[in-house]
């Protein structure tokens, strides 16, 4: 009997990982970005007709509805179980890729990518931990959730190749009609192994259930409801942590293979891969090392880390030509260290708050992970099209010296060059109208060639501004503030 229950929470752990497996497919959102970029500049029927500052959105609220999605699917799977809820999670999941097959409208991507894939890996999310947990002792628990969570991290290292595969032989909305049947498929039938232990189960019998009993009165957690938790310094302490640590990886995730392509092209996916293996290998390593040396200091080194990987990243990146190796080599560190986070805060909410309202108060507590990729992501990609706007600025200021127009006045007697930035450069008078007698009238019309070459300057000039405000996908009639 005691073998075939620790045979159950195996088989509960197999489908947890599963799940997420499918689940995963958030974190190759850089791919289908890089597919909906390359469609806003080549234009034409049938494009995508976005905003380029705005490319990341349906992946930043994907991750705060995700995030805040879990309270509520953690009361459900505190109240309905884990089966139900991974259903629920499945079916919303397959609804928000299929709308996706159908639109390319920003605020379609939004609905379908942002609140149905993000409410779907919600419940999918939240019910693949909890029981997995509640099968195992407490010596476990980091193991237990590094495995089932690294699911999720693992995902890409199939789905971005099959992504870039799928998007080159049927187009984009091909890529989302086939995840919408598959995820909401898998999903479902995963969700069919997962269960709860049997009222009274003890991890594996009467020998451990001896062992429990000598060690219960220091090993005892206390379950603490939501309300209670709510109104301890150390749920804002971890929120803090949990919304910088995730926020910076997510930052890091959701450009990579736009990062990468610059120097691999379109073995950019390999990067998105690569990042996958490090996230997942955080997970199971962060959670085993936890059950050793303790979740704090665990948790404390790999922050660090990342800190220091993240400093090294700023001058890697922004050198051009960029290394594709260090790249690499600096995202799936930082996709490493990113996945610790992901084993590690849900085991210190079993340790600090118990099982019995496990769902809830992870849910609670996964909002900062929402946040953190929403503000952060946000952020970096408003910094990144501020630095491209800039890089083109001088591209065009370069352009509008080497522009150069002619003033006139007098019909022609007098000429002045002036380049499209305002500087004039040289005059040409005719011969015939210099004399004495005419000294004033030169001199007017000196001037008014001035400035019939300067206001043709600045019309050039703003000619250059418009052209270079629609490559950045400003809305028609706003002007850039130089």
């Amino acid at each position: 009997m005691a073998l075939s229950l620790k045979s159950k929470g195996w088989s509960v752990v197999l489908a947890g990982t599963g799940i997420n497996l499918a689940l995963g497919v958030l974190y190759t959102w850089s791919i289908f970005k890089g597919a909906i970029n390359d469609s806003i500049k080549q234009g034409g029927s049938g494009a995508f007709q976005w905003d380029l500052a705005s490319i990341n959105d349906p992946y930043a609220v994907c991750c705060l509805v995700f995030a805040f999605s879990m309270i509520l699917a953690g009361k459900c799977q505190d109240k309905m179980g884990p089966r139900f809820t991974a259903m629920i999670g499945g079916l919303l999941v397959g609804a928000g890729f299929f709308l996706l097959s159908m639109t390319t409208q920003y605020w379609m991507w939004v609905l379908g990518f942002g609140v149905l894939v993000g409410m779907g890996l919600g419940f999918g999310y939240s019910s693949a931990t909890p029981p997995a947990l509640k099968w195992f002792p407490p010596a476990k628990t980091g193991l237990v959730a590094g495995i089932v969570v690294s699911g999720f991290g693992l995902a890409p290292v199939y789905i971005a190749p099959l992504a870039t595969y799928l998007m080159k032989t049927g187009g984009l909305q091909w890529t989302m009609l086939f995840f919408a049947v598959a995820f909401a498929l898998v999903v479902g039938l995963f969700s069919l192994l997962l269960t709860n232990p049997p009222a009274g189960y003890l991890f594996g019998g009467v020998a451990a259930k001896a062992q429990a009993a000598k060690s219960a009165p220091a090993a005892q957690v206390k379950d603490v409801p939501s309300s209670q938790m709510l109104k301890t310094g150390t749920f804002y302490l971890l929120w803090t942590v949990f919304f910088i640590g995730a926020g910076a990886g997510l930052m890091v995730i959701g450009s990579i293979a736009g990062m990468a392509k610059q120097s691999m092209g379109e073995l950019a996916f390999l990067a998105v891969a690569i990042l996958a293996v490090g996230n997942a290998a955080g997970r199971i390593v962060a959670g085993t090392l936890s059950d050793r040396i303790g979740r704090t200091l665990t948790l404390s080194l790999m922050l660090m880390f990342q800190a220091v990987l993240m400093f090294i990243a700023i001058p890697v990146v922004s050198a051009q030509p960029s290394s594709a190796l260090l790249i690499v080599l600096i995202a799936t560190g930082i996709g490493f260290n990113y996945g610790t986070n992901l084993a590690l805060f849900p085991a210190i909410t079993k340790d600090y708050w118990g099982l019995k309202n496990f769902g809830t108060n992870y849910g609670l507590l996964m909002t900062a992970w929402g946040m953190g990729g929403f503000v952060l992501g946000r952020a970096s990609e408003m910094m990144k099209a501020a630095t491209e706007m800039q890089a083109k600025l001088a591209e065009m200021q370069e352009g509008l010296a080497r522009i150069v127009v002619m003033g006139e006045a007098g019909a022609g007697l007098v000429k002045a060059r002036a380049t499209a930035k305002g500087e004039v450069t040289g005059l040409d008078i005719d011969p015939s109208i210099l004399v004495a007698s005419e000294k004033e009238v030169v001199e007017d019309l000196i001037l008014a060639a001035i400035h019939d070459a300067q206001a043709k300057a600045k019309a050039r000039s703003e000619q250059e501004m418009a052209k270079l405000a629609e490559g950045l996908g400003l809305p028609p009639g706003m002007k850039l503030p130089f």
